[in-house]
């Protein structure tokens, strides 16, 4: 069987990639080992994604967006601080601006995304499937399934997530290193309203992110990412739901009120990984298979769903000009849009996780400066909204809003 691309992975980068690809007129095969029926149960992810407006219009031009409507919680405000130290750093968009992203739970992301896969007439979705022998060379790709099937493309996709095998194959460099962190995520309740605010506080031991979730039948309600050392990780993990959200109170000064209800938490080990290329022969990395970051700034996912407009971009153009899809001036276009605005991002995260985690009064003194001077200087400001919105750089089409 032929198609026009073949991706593996059927995650959220990857199927909205297909998706993507679909409301343009290409076909893509995607292949995937996971069951939905695992991946899409409601307890599989408890973490929340916070959605950039840039990515939330390349959601609604595709057809994903409908999905989710109404589902999540627009991020109006993100106030920064240190500590809980006076003098935080909010940005506020202008009332005519809309807001600065979209908070959605990953288990209503995974649903939506996945139901417009199997929706989407140019994409055929093969979840429970391996792929066990995959050949790219100067004629194609052509890769055997553990079904028996054959299938071939130009192009193959790589969306396998930070571990990606095609990428190893494919003998990509990866710099990478762990950050002595764990995540710990999870959502709980709180007696006064978030009012659509994004709260990160920083700690020398680590930010603790607070985001906020739509009001429930209980109340009002917030998701939260708290790093803490690796070695606290566990530890975290085994506490009551009453001490746990006790330390959160802490960590918060009270100014939600009373926390209750705490969602089951998960915790994540943090690290650092960046491909030194995106592409090879007739081969295109997308998402944490290109890169991953530390979620300081909540933007590991955008970048993923950058990567599909992106590359969704190149291939229609190359497409309705008659170029074969594995073109390399065509992977090459790719990986001068992707490589430098992904190693940016990177870049930046990393440098902000380290500043902020430096002990002692003089470091705090000198991030309350920088808070400050970024308060009082509107184009700096207007940058780091920017930033947050997803609309930095060159934008490519789908993050405008419209079908290329």
């Amino acid at each position: 069987m032929n198609s026009d691309v073949i991706i593996l992975g059927g995650g959220l980068v990857g199927a909205t990639l297909g998706v993507g690809l679909a409301a343009h007129g290409l076909n893509a095969i995607i292949i995937d080992p996971a069951d939905p029926a695992v991946t899409l149960a409601p307890g599989f992810d408890g973490r929340a994604s916070a959605v950039a407006s840039a990515s939330g219009r390349m959601l609604d031009a595709i057809g994903i967006g409908s999905r989710l409507a109404g589902k999540g919680c627009a991020i109006r405000h993100i106030r920064v601080s240190d500590g809980l130290e006076p003098g935080a750093l909010d940005f506020i968009p202008d009332a005519d601006d809309g807001a600065l992203g979209t908070m959605f739970e990953n288990k209503l992301l995974r649903t939506a995304i996945h139901e417009a896969a199997v929706a989407a007439d140019g994409v055929d979705l093969r979840m429970k499937t391996r792929a066990t022998h995959v050949e790219r060379g100067p004629a194609g790709v052509t890769v055997t399934l553990d079904t028996g099937d054959v299938i071939r493309a130009p192009l193959l996709v790589a969306a396998e997530g930070r571990n990606s095998p095609t990428r190893e194959a494919a003998g990509i460099t990866v710099a990478r290193w762990k950050y002595d962190h764990a995540a710990i995520i999870g959502a709980f309740h709180h007696e006064r309203a978030h009012e659509n605010i994004a709260f990160e506080i920083f700690y020398p031991t680590g930010p603790f992110a607070l985001l906020p979730l739509p009001d429930d039948e209980i109340g009002h309600r917030s998701a939260i990412v708290w790093s803490v050392k690796g070695a606290d990780g566990p530890a975290m993990l085994k506490l009551s739901d009453r001490a746990f959200l006790a330390e959160a109170e802490k960590q918060m000064g009270g100014f939600l009120g009373k926390l209750s209800h705490a969602s089951p938490r998960a915790s994540y080990p943090l690290g650092f990984h960046h491909a030194a290329r995106v592409t090879a022969e007739r081969l295109v990395l997308v998402g944490d298979a290109a890169h991953g970051i530390h979620p300081i700034a909540g933007q590991g996912l955008n970048l993923g769903f950058r990567d599909v407009a992106a590359l969704v971009e190149v291939l229609v153009e190359g497409k309705r000009t008659g170029l074969d899809l594995g073109d390399a001036a065509l992977l090459a276009r790719y990986q001068q849009w992707r490589g430098l605005d992904t190693m940016m991002v990177a870049v930046a995260t990393d440098v902000l996780n380290r500043l902020f985690g430096v002990p002692g009064r003089t470091a705090s003194a000198v991030r309350r400066f920088g808070i400050s001077a970024v308060n009082r200087i509107p184009p700096l400001k207007g940058r780091f909204m920017a930033e947050a919105r997803g609309e930095s750089g060159e934008l490519p089409k789908l993050l405008q809003g419209v079908l290329v």
